[in-house]
């Protein structure tokens, strides 16, 4: 049986292997070939894995528009744990994507008990990040967003408690709010089509987000008129939700279609794609919303300073980017490493950087270069860079990242209307 993911903890057990194989998620490492330049996450593996990407990778090669969401959960200061995520949206928008932020209150205050207030004061320290980062495009609070609630509720009527039960393990005791704010973050991530048109939508997450896609993608699947469905000889259309008059409206709109009681065969001729462009017209002009699958990345979780995921609930375990300096340099020079236990043993056996926090945030965040990247590995391994010494160059990286991510923000302030 499938291991449950829980969305919601600070400190998530996941085995990416076993994921991958117990839910059908796909290797990212063919996507690569056809995307061209990458940036350093996609070089270093740090995205791992996705879910019907090939529709964004098409998307990007051949200049067609496609969409960006992910939401932040505004229940904390964002700090280095958060700058993934912001980095892939906004490495998607520069290459052609629509761009969306869900400000996810609603869960923050379902889940995290947040004031509305308190909300919206760290929903601002996020969009603040993220312009500084360089987002384009539409950020949106989920409590105030009139046509995603409404699109939530539709979502809602496509889930019952057998499905969260099953994805998230949600029982008797499961407050119904915590169970509406799934619904919400359903709707979050087919909202970008609502709003700007039916297109190919990446949702950048970590994998402990992955129960969301797959909720999505199943409750897509529901709101569907019709199936396309591929027969290698024909085309054939099946029925779901449609009425008389939509089914009758999609047999008028191919030529020699042959209509059938629940479903349409189509001559050879016609492609997937062109059939399905028709399809999701038709069912948007009988009410219908005719959403694609949302695709989605994985990427890899980034190492605590202390060990085990970076994490709010951890103060010690991250960098807030408002620490003060002295509480940056402690953290830093404190930080767990894959160093051995002498001096003599670092010299003679060399380090273990896969295991080390220090060469996780620089492989992450600190360091551009491969190359710079790649040297600082071997010399750890090969026992010449001791632990003391990568902590100071690491720290005087994180100061100057620190110093002008402060600028940028300062500059972008004045865009932050909330």
């Amino acid at each position: 049986m499938a291991e449950q993911i829980n969305p919601w903890s600070s400190t998530p057990k996941v085995n990416m292997n076993r994921l991958f194989e117990d839910f059908g998620i796909d290797p990212f490492e063919p996507q690569k070939e056809r995307l061209g330049d990458l940036p350093a996450f996609m070089r270093r593996n740090i995205i791992q894995g996705h879910r019907g990407y090939d529709a964004i990778s098409d998307a990007i090669v051949n200049k067609k528009p496609f969409h960006v969401l992910t939401g932040f959960m505004p229940s904390g200061h964002p700090h280095f744990g958060h700058l993934m995520v912001m980095k892939e949206v906004v490495w998607h928008i520069q290459q052609g994507g629509q761009g969306f932020i869900s400000m996810a209150d609603r869960e923050a205050h379902a889940v995290r008990g947040l004031s509305w207030e308190k909300c919206d004061e760290y929903a601002r320290e996020y969009m603040n990040c993220l312009y500084a980062l360089g987002f384009k495009g539409e950020i949106y609070s989920q409590r105030r967003n009139n046509a995603l609630k409404d699109l939530s509720f539709e979502a809602a009527c496509k889930i019952n408690f057998s499905n969260l039960s099953a994805i998230y393990g949600f029982g008797a005791d499961t407050e119904l709010a915590h169970a509406m704010s799934v619904s919400t973050q359903v709707a979050d991530i087919l909202y970008p089509q609502l709003t700007a048109g039916i297109a190919p939508t990446v949702v950048p997450v970590g994998i402990d987000q992955d129960p969301h896609i797959r909720l999505t993608r199943d409750v897509t699947n529901s709101l569907r008129m019709f199936y396309v469905e591929d027969r290698k000889t024909h085309i054939s259309i099946r029925a779901k939700n449609a009425s008389p008059e939509a089914i009758t409206a999609v047999a008028k709109a191919f030529k020699g279609s042959k209509k059938y009681e629940g479903h349409i065969d189509l001559p050879a001729g016609f492609t997937v794609d062109e059939v399905e462009t028709v399809i999701r017209r038709i069912e948007q002009e009988f009410g219908g919303f005719g959403f694609m699958l949302p695709s989605s990345t994985y990427h890899s979780f980034l190492m605590g300073l202390q060990g085990g995921k970076m994490s709010s609930s951890v103060p010690d375990s991250l960098v807030w980017f408002d620490d003060a300096e002295k509480d940056v340099k402690k953290k830093i020079m404190s930080a767990v490493t894959g160093g051995r236990q002498t001096l003599e043993e670092q010299k003679t056996l060399g380090g273990e950087p896969e295991k080390c926090s220090i060469f996780q945030l620089n492989k992450f965040h600190m360091m551009e270069d491969d190359k710079e990247l790649k040297n600082m590995c071997e010399a750890c391994k090969a026992g010449e860079l001791m632990c003391g010494t990568c902590k100071k160059e690491t720290l005087e990286r994180v100061r100057a990242f620190l110093s002008e991510f402060k600028e940028k923000r300062d500059e972008t302030a004045h865009m932050i209307e909330w």
